[in-house]
């Protein structure tokens, strides 16, 4: 059977297809500490098959919700594989899920037992002791927690489930709680057939085979990563790695040599920020200008990144400053926006090689129809759509349109060659004091391609004029901490620059968009403080909730720049 035939394949047959066509090749690769272990094709298999045989063997309802919790690895994936061959439902939680949530999704899925393995201490101890006391859990290998059941002794005490059982392309897969940057997560019911959308739009657009290579890092609990590296690997048969820990994230990614990497604008920020800090770029400007230079150059940086060998660059989540994109094409790497929501099993729009525009994320994907509403809003309809939200059948109605197209609440507009521009949420818009709206994330895409910027957050309900909240990278954090009291003169030229950037954003924009001020926030928003979701993402409400009192005092004093200290008082200045 040929990936180019049209016959519609579950990962459960892609799985079938690999054990008896390429047993020996190796498909994840699984570091534990100092030891990197290989997992074939055929042991993948065999260890599928074992552990469903004894999910089988307890005699749940067919279609039981089985929940996973843990970071990224390879028994991620095969836990993953043998529940659905059990002929059960699979719900991903993030590995830094709270105790609250994690809670609430194990109730509200009606999750018959748990999958725990690589996590934080700390975030299995909490989520432990909320436990409900008869859901039966099961450890991977790699797992903090100390169970009655782990994966090695239930692979070693059942035998293979033989055959091949099928799922139907119709059958729910997953459910996929959304992130959640406001309110309880949703559980998205994703299908076989959302999968397979996925795996044959890939082949179309990127010709995708079995000799890729890719690292495993960004949530599998998310629908992209599930999507780009769980469901792609499985369709094309190629390898996946995956990460150690952060520490050895460079290490991880020089090992696995990707040829195609998937990243979010944070960490492609990132890596910019990284490289400006070793080179800064000007001078690499000047470096790319000379014939010769230009191309060790761009090698050297590319290596250093260990990005040398990727074909297919691809961000997503949330858009990228389109003076990171043009600094990432002069260094070869042309980055291929995408766009998709946990709704849509992350399957709607990609830029295409070689057709790609900053700014835009790209063109729809094949077997999905994209409309602009009235209202500006983003439409879609496409083999991928969920089947709704579990448990929730009026907001499932309410997310559709009467003809059947998803309503993904992202304003957008589309170019004359069809590709689709993300203007912000339809809820992100705010209204000023003096009744005019504001869309914040246009504005926050011009000032987020500063070197010494990680982060933007534009904001203004009830304020006269927005205001936008800049968080330092880490390595400018550092400095400001080691100029301390004697750092003023080096101070003074960073506000210098803040306010040449205000100065400059500004004047792109209508009067009533203009920032009245810029906040810089030395501390750092994260997952764990609750002001990023777990896709990197800021959590909006959140930031706006604590920054609101802030501001407004800020305002009635007519600074223009107000520095943040990492205890959250301020210092604020009036600049000219």
């Amino acid at each position: 059977m040929s990936m180019s035939d049209t016959t519609k394949l579950t990962p459960l047959d892609c799985l079938y297809r690999w054990e008896q066509e390429q047993p020996a090749a190796v498909y994840l690769t699984q570091p534990f500490g100092d030891r990197v272990v290989d997992y074939t094709w055929r042991e993948v298999g065999d260890q599928v098959r074992r552990m469903a045989s004894y999910l089988q063997s307890l005699d749940l309802p067919a279609g039981s919700s089985i929940a996973l919790l843990s970071s990224n690895c390879a028994h991620w994936i095969m836990a993953d594989l043998a529940i659905w061959m059990a002929g059960h439902v699979t719900v991903p939680l993030y590995p830094t899920v709270g105790s609250e949530t994690a809670n609430y999704v194990l109730a509200h899925s009606r999750a018959q037992l748990l999958f725990v393995g690589k996590l934080d201490q700390r975030v299995w101890e909490d989520i432990e002791a909320n436990l409900p006391a008869d859901l039966p859990c099961v450890g991977l290998p790699i797992t903090p927690a100390v169970l009655e059941h782990t994966w090695d002794d239930i692979v070693t005490q059942h035998p293979p489930l033989s055959g091949q059982p099928r799922r139907g392309m119709d059958e729910m897969a997953s459910i996929i709680y959304t992130s959640g940057s406001t309110g309880q997560p949703k559980g998205a019911m994703i299908a076989f057939k959302a999968m397979w959308a996925v795996g044959d739009g890939l082949r179309q657009i990127l010709g995708l085979t079995g000799k890729e290579r890719m690292l495993s890092y960004l949530p599998l609990a998310h629908a992209a990563e599930r999507a780009c590296v769980e469901t792609s690997s499985l369709y094309f048969g190629f390898r996946v790695y995956f990460a150690n820990s952060v520490d050895t994230f460079v290490e991880d990614l020089r090992r696995a040599r990707p040829t195609i990497f998937f990243s979010v604008p944070r960490l492609w920020t990132k890596f910019y920020l990284g490289v400006c800090e070793k080179m800064p770029p000007d001078k690499l400007k000047r470096l790319l200008k000379i014939p010769l230079l230009s191309t060790l150059v761009k090698r050297k940086i590319l290596k250093g990144l260990g990005l040398e060998h990727v074909k297919f660059a691809i961000t997503a989540s949330a858009p990228l400053a389109e003076e990171l994109v043009t600094w990432y094409r002069s260094l070869g790497l042309e980055l291929l926006d995408v766009y998709g929501m946990t709704e849509n099993f992350a399957y709607s729009h990609s830029s295409r090689p070689g057709a790609a525009r900053p700014g835009y994320v790209g063109s729809t994907n094949p077997g999905v129809a994209c409309r602009i509403a009235d209202s500006g809003e983003i439409q879609i309809q496409s083999t991928g759509m969920m089947m709704g939200y579990y448990r929730e059948e009026a907001l499932s109605a309410n997310s559709f349109t009467a003809d059947g197209y998803l309503k993904t609440g992202d304003r957008g507009e589309i170019d004359a060659q069809g590709r689709l521009k993300i203007t912000g949420r339809l809820k992100d818009i705010f209204k000023t004091s003096r009744g005019k709206y504001v869309a914040p994330v246009p504005i926050e895409n011009k000032l987020a391609g500063h070197p010494k910027v990680e982060a933007v957050c534009v904001m203004g309900e009830n304020l006269p004029q927005p205001v936008a909240l800049l968080m330092l990278s880490q390595d400018a954090q550092a400095e400001l901490r080691a100029w301390g009291h004697h750092g003023a003169a080096e101070r003074e030229v960073l506000t210098q620059e803040f306010m040449s950037l205000m100065r400059a954003v500004n004047a792109t924009l209508e009067s009533h968009e203009q920032l009245a001020m810029v906040v810089v926030v030395q501390g750092s928003w994260t997952i764990e403080n609750g002001y990023l979701t777990p896709t990197l993402k800021i959590k909006r409400n959140v930031i706006e909730q604590h920054y609101q009192p802030l501001l407004a005092a800020s305002l009635e004093l007519d600074h223009a720049l107000v520095w943040e200290s990492e205890h959250l008082s301020t210092q604020a200045r009036k600049v000219a």
